[in-house]
């Protein structure tokens, strides 16, 4: 009788535990749940260029061949624009962690001192406002930057760089504007000469012309909301 009490006692105890199995999968689902919001939480800025990157790799990796890259399409469609319009030489694609940048020459596209964007440039933009009116494109936000050297300026119009390239920027949003691009999407920012690409001065304090020309340059940064 004690031996049929005992097994009896083993098989429920037995059964109990697998029953209370559950519990611990649910613990270790809790655990990875609350370390996955506390890594979202850590993260101030998501790289969009890096999550294309990602996400397209996990598609191909479960057997998916074609998936949408808004940032890829758009430059490659611009890419497509600056090849036909024969520019390539002023006008200069780039990628980092917020979008896509496109970047035009000074030089090209405005007169020493001046904010009018020379005539025969117009097109050019004209062309770009066209590529990012697309459909596709229009969850895209648009930063235009304008930024010079150091080299002083002082005019009744422009007192200093940040008048001039504040000025540049602005007549390009609103160049944008008037070929389509909606104004919500756009925002203008002059930056001066205090986001150099490359060192204005040497070390010894001489001007360096190739590197000021270089710095000379209107930015328009595409970034996805």
């Amino acid at each position: 009788m004690f031996e049929n009490l005992g097994q009896r006692w083993t098989h429920k105890a037995t059964r109990q535990e697998r029953e209370d199995d559950w519990v611990t999968t649910f613990a270790d689902m809790a655990t990875l749940l609350l370390a996955f919001f506390i890594l979202l939480a850590a993260i101030s800025r998501v790289d969009p260029v890096l999550f294309e990157q990602v996400k397209a790799g996990m598609a191909k990796g479960i057997g998916q061949r074609d998936i949408e890259r808004p940032i890829e399409a758009l430059r490659n469609d611009i890419t497509a624009a600056i090849e036909l319009m024969k520019v390539d030489d002023v006008v200069g694609l780039g990628v980092d962690q917020q979008g896509l940048v496109i970047e035009f020459a000074s030089a090209a596209f405005y007169r020493p001192g001046s904010a009018a964007i020379r005539e025969e440039a117009v097109p050019v933009f004209e062309r770009v406002a066209v590529t990012l009116d697309s459909p596709k494109y229009r969850n895209f936000q648009i930063e235009v930057q304008g930024h010079t050297d150091d080299q002083p300026v002082s005019t009744p119009r422009f007192p200093s760089n940040w008048e001039l390239s504040a000025a540049r920027a602005t007549g390009v949003v609103r160049l944008l504007a008037e070929n389509g691009v909606a104004d919500q999407r756009m925002r203008a920012v002059g930056y001066a000469d205090t986001v150099p690409k490359v060192p204005n001065r040497a070390p010894d304090g001489t001007a360096l012309p190739n590197n000021q020309e270089i710095n000379r340059r209107v930015s328009i940064r595409v970034m996805p909301r």
